[in-house]
């Protein structure tokens, strides 16, 4: 992948020392651009274990522009009982429980406050350690927020529906119905913040329509001022597209209840659905085409040890690359991100002063 970026760098300024124009997506005040933003990245796994983030920085070097670093809000548990001495570090790994874990948000906190001034501005931590089914879940977000000011951009990826994740999870079972969304995603609405949500499209076994994608709309078209990334477009490993799924983003993209919504394409497993054959690339190039700011890259990577792994989701995506309009790719790559993240951050380090202007005026 270094390669890669070489080449580029050496092809732009071939192009410019022989007068000739470079496109306005590969650079920008003179300077080639990083590979890519990344939208979805876990700092740490099921187990709350992983690298630092300086070790992140040192992996991915300036290959990456900016990137949404987050952990993961479940515990998968070793139970003894279950596994006995095979300690589990991932939620198929285990027939035990999921909980949350509220502290993964001090963590992340924490590596970003370990980082330089240059690097934490290339990061935009999200909190993730609130239970969805919970109607304080909204007062855990503004207490982490106030907690580390000028820290957090957003909430996520956080889960509603998921694939055998759900079921894992102790306790209640987290829904579209639940009004403790409604008073999550009111939160993000007020405060500025963008939530990166996981909700599969279907379940496992697909009916003859998906089960969770009209639930899904109405949630959303109920907080038209909250900034939603809606995770891996509604698939999983193991809720694959069906042949109505492009129809039915392009339903959803053509919508303007939903303009404040967009699409991350994050995950090596979705990014294979991607590309399955010539066919699905074409389809999926004219849709995004058709919306170029309303989808992002993501790897999706957890806890990577190399590049390799990594960039894996980049890499499998290369089919699409190829295909895309060296501007639209830029968007995807880059600009949507910066254009997401830019809106948001500053409202939200606003909504923090004013709260802790108020705590700080006697009789406030």
């Amino acid at each position: 992948m270094r390669a890669k970026l070489l080449a580029r760098r050496v092809l732009w300024g071939a192009l410019l020392l022989a007068g000739s124009a470079v496109p306005a997506a590969e650079i920008d005040s003179g300077e080639p651009q990083p590979l890519f933003n990344d939208v979805h990245f876990h700092l740490t796994n099921y187990v709350q274990q992983g690298i630092t983030a300086r070790e992140y920085f040192d992996m991915v070097g300036d290959r990456v522009g900016r990137v949404a670093m987050f952990g993961i809000p479940l515990q998968q548990k070793w139970d003894y009982f279950v596994s006995g001495e095979r300690a589990p570090h991932y939620y198929l790994h285990s027939d035990a429980a999921l909980y949350y874990y509220s502290f993964v948000d001090a963590m992340i906190a924490q590596e970003y406050l370990s980082l330089d001034d240059a690097r934490r501005r290339r990061v935009d931590p999200m909190i993730t350690g609130f239970n969805p089914t919970d109607m304080y879940a909204a007062d855990h977000i503004r207490r982490v927020l106030l907690t580390f000011p000028g820290v957090f951009s957003g909430i996520g990826e956080f889960s509603v529906h998921k694939e055998f994740v759900s079921s894992k999870v102790a306790g209640h079972t987290a829904s579209l119905r639940n009004p403790a969304l409604d008073r999550i995603l009111a939160t993000v609405a007020e405060i500025g913040l963008v939530a990166i949500l996981h909700c599969d499209i279907s379940l496992v076994r697909p009916g003859a329509r998906p089960a969770h994608y009209d639930d899904l709309l109405e949630v959303l078209a109920r907080h038209p001022q909250a900034s939603v990334i809606w995770a891996h477009t509604g698939l999983g490993r193991f809720v694959p597209p069906t042949e109505h799924h492009l129809d039915l983003l392009d339903e959803m993209l053509g919508d303007a209840r939903y303009d404040h919504v967009v699409l991350d394409i994050s995950w090596d497993e979705v990014a294979r659905y991607l590309v399955r054959d010539s066919e699905t690339v074409a389809a999926w190039v004219a849709l995004i085409e058709k919306y170029p700011t309303r989808f992002l890259f993501g790897t999706d990577s957890v806890s990577p040890s190399d590049w390799e792994s990594y960039a894996r989701t980049y890499e499998v995506y290369e089919p699409l690359w190829a295909q895309l309009g060296a501007d639209v790719r830029a968007q995807v790559e880059r600009r949507n991100y910066e254009r997401v993240f830019d809106a948001a951050v500053p409202r939200v380090r606003a909504w923090e002063q004013r709260q802790l202007s108020a705590r700080s005026t006697p009789g406030g």
